[in-house]
């Protein structure tokens, strides 16, 4: 068995490098009433290898490598956009992404109804 180290570290590089770009951690836009919403997720990645061999004797000998890649993806939360305001909403670590979408159309409301009430006061 001939090693290739080098070979397969170049491939683990490549993958990583295809996987942690800005299409990753920033998702697609999606609209949700006369709001512009971007979610935002954190990518954590590891990488291991090690190889080697050995020789006993004149007709002994061994050799061997491994690798190990590992990839994690979290949910951080949401750009929210109307107009010219922008804000971010965190996806709250003790409850998930599933409890945010859960919110969201309460927290739409909310916040037109503080526009509503800024231009009710401003008029």
């Amino acid at each position: 068995m001939e090693l290739h180290f080098e070979e397969l570290l170049g491939k683990i590089t490549d993958f990583i490098k295809s996987e942690a770009k800005t299409e990753t951690v920033v998702g697609e836009q999606f609209e949700l009433g006369e709001f512009k919403c971007v979610p935002v997720i954190k990518v954590g990645m590891g990488f291991g290898s090690g190889g080697g061999e050995g020789t006993e004797s004149k007709t002994r000998s061994g050799q061997g490598m491994g690798a190990g890649a590992g990839i994690g993806i979290e949910p951080i939360g949401f750009l929210v956009s109307k107009d010219d305001e922008i804000s971010f909403l965190a996806a709250g670590k003790t409850k998930g992404l599933a409890t945010l979408f859960e919110k969201v159309p309460d927290i739409i409301e909310k916040i037109t109804e503080s526009n509503r009430s800024k231009e009710t006061a401003t008029a």
